[in-house]
């Protein structure tokens, strides 16, 4: 999932790329300051890397669990830098986007969280989390009853179809690619879309034998091979229903309709985005998302300094307030860690996210170049401007703390020995380097933070000989724009993290050279026949096995391929208002959890 951390510990879908986390050269708050403990952090991070389960009807079943102490009444104010680049929830694989519509939107299943951090998925429009057949290859799920949308129109089985259908549109680019890519099968792993071209849009339509809807409360997916983390995916932002009769193809993005807890009742795109309750939303069927608030009003291009400055103040309707994706800024890190009555009011956690300077593998073809840049990046300084410590760890490769497989001591370009960068090495790499592979265009964010991690990058590689030629992107669109495939850019950072605990949700979707293709988050444009049979076989085995060919898979990319630098593994640091309750960190948004939200007074 991408990281908005500006993608999703479970749903990759997370705000760094767009800037949410300020980044600053120096400051009274950076580096040593933090008396945080990263070894410490990294192991209790190690909980999102546990096996999710998969809950029966009577764990599906609403309402959901209440909230101690939890109101009804009031609205909360949500704040925000950079505006959502979508809300039609098939476009959805970041985690701005992926907050709201835990607001407004149902899916077949959903993730239910409870105290300690452990997940368990849940059926959310299904009435279970699934039931499996044919050795894993068959599916099925039965809708819950009296489901509706916010037109008070039930959901059937026809709405699910239709939903999966859309996947396959070319106007949908930017959402997860599992399962119209499982759906599609060997036949078409080249290009899913070729399965269903029209995406249902022209009359037709999957057949039975890849999707079967019998009646109007069954569902039926038929795959080729084994997909035993279904249940998983489909509770993933980007497989929420999207209702036949109301669909606008395009124009959804701006006005979806809801079946969650939540509304539109207003979208100014980029500046507000105001929620009203859904009164044909059910609590009885819902087993994960509450209505305490009346309502959500979305405050866009308030940056990380003044969310932060305002809520440490704490004064007027900034007592009603939370950050959506937003930390704490860097600078003012001592100012709410030193005062007891703010810092108890923050929310700490360890997000899956691995931050890297990406390769545009198109462009900077020389892997001399891209070996002397990972060596040359400066992790220690960009960390610092995440405020040291409470913002990240030094990443010294591209599985995060939060994963299985994760190996905190392998680190072949000496990160963790080095974490300002080795120069020295960088220039010897580069000494037989025509000059004009030294010049590099680098994407950065509109955001505070991108503009502060421009200077951080620009001088990393300015010292070691490369010409960076800098050029700012709009923070809304920034993953839109980075991937495209006809980008013209050299370099840009990006951030993922898993969509649920396993390594096939960092490679296959980051790296797998058939997926290729605009709006894929294979960002690096990676094509290498060996990643690719590798992600084949880990694939097709047993849970052991695989986990050695995904290590396997993450050498041979890091030391032989290189399509990205790592540079640090991302934590989250949040603040709300004092008039906020029930606010908790999220291990499945690595956010404030916003479904259990409530206005004390």
């Amino acid at each position: 999932m991408k990281s908005n951390s500006s993608r999703r510990a479970r749903a990759a879908i997370v705000a760094l790329a767009a800037g949410s986390l300020a980044l600053t050269a120096c400051s009274k708050n950076e580096g040593g300051s933090s008396d945080t403990d990263s070894k410490k952090d990294q192991q209790e991070a190690s909980v999102q890397s546990k096996p999710v389960v998969y809950a029966d009807a009577a764990g599906s079943t609403g309402p959901a669990e209440v909230v101690a102490g939890a109101k009804t009444g009031g609205t909360i104010n949500v704040y925000q830098e950079a505006g959502l680049s979508h809300l039609d929830p098939s476009q959805i694989y970041v985690s701005d986007a992926g907050q709201v519509a835990n607001l407004l939107f149902r899916r077949l299943t959903q993730f239910k969280e409870d105290a300690k951090g452990n997940v368990t998925v849940v059926g959310d429009l299904a009435s279970d989390s699934g039931k499996s057949s044919d050795g894993g290859k068959t599916w099925t799920f039965t809708l819950k009853d009296g489901v509706k949308d916010q037109n008070g129109k039930a959901i059937t089985s026809a709405d699910v179809r239709h939903t999966v259908e859309r996947q396959f549109a070319k106007f949908i680019f930017d959402g997860p690619p599992y399962l119209q890519t499982w759906l599609a099968g060997e036949k078409y792993a080249s290009d899913y879309r070729k399965l269903l071209p029209g995406g249902g849009f022209d009359g037709k339509h999957l057949p039975a034998s890849v999707l079967d809807t019998p009646d109007a409360k069954t569902v039926v997916f038929h795959f080729d091979q084994a997909r035993p983390d279904l249940p998983q995916t489909l509770a993933m932002a980007g497989y929420a229903v999207v209702p036949e009769k109301t669909d606008t193809k395009e124009k959804y993005d701006k006005a979806p309709v809801a079946t969650g807890p939540y509304k539109i009742a207003s979208y100014k795109v980029g500046k507000e985005l105001v929620l009203v309750k859904n009164t044909n939303w059910d609590a009885n069927s819902d087993s994960v998302r509450h209505q305490y608030a009346d309502g959500f009003d979305f405050q866009f291009g308030v940056t990380e300094a003044t969310q932060t400055k305002r809520l440490i103040a704490d004064q007027g309707e900034d007592k009603n307030a939370i950050q959506l994706t937003g930390s704490v800024e860097a600078t003012q890190i001592q100012d709410v860690i030193g005062n007891a009555s703010v810092n108890k009011r923050a929310v700490k956690g360890y997000q899956p996210y691995v931050m890297q300077l990406t390769f545009n593998l198109d462009r900077v073809k020389d892997i001399k170049v891209r070996q002397a840049i990972t060596y040359a990046v400066n992790s220690k300084s960009l960390i610092a401007g995440e405020g040291g410590a409470y913002g990240g760890d030094v990443a010294p490769n591209y599985f995060a703390p939060t994963l299985p497989g994760y190996e905190a001591s392998y680190d072949p370009y000496d990160r963790l020995k080095a974490p300002q960068g080795n120069i020295a090495k960088a220039k010897e790499i580069l000494k037989d380097v025509p000059a004009a592979e030294k010049k590099v265009v680098f994407a950065y964010s509109s955001t505070e933070a991108g503009q502060k991690r421009k200077v951080a990058i620009e001088d990393a590689l300015t010292k070691v000989g490369f010409d960076v030629v800098a050029k700012e992107v709009d923070s809304a669109s920034y993953y839109e724009q980075i991937g495209k495939l006809d980008n013209p850019y050299d370099i840009y950072i990006s951030g993922w993290g898993q969509d649920w605990p396993s390594p096939g949700t960092v490679i296959t979707p980051v790296y797998d050279g058939t997926q290729v293709a605009d709006g894929s988050p294979n960002y690096s444009h990676v094509k290498d026949p060996k990643v690719d049979a590798l992600i084949k076989k880990a694939l097709s085995e047993d849970p052991v096995a695989a986990a050695k060919t995904w290590k396997e898979a993450q050498h041979y990319l890091l030391e032989k391929v290189i399509p990205a630098a790592p540079l640090w593994y991302t934590k989250q640091f949040q603040l709300s208002g004092s008039n906020i309750g029930g606010a908790r960190y999220g291990s499945v948004s690595s956010l404030i959890d916003i479904t259990r939200l409530y206005v004390k007074s």
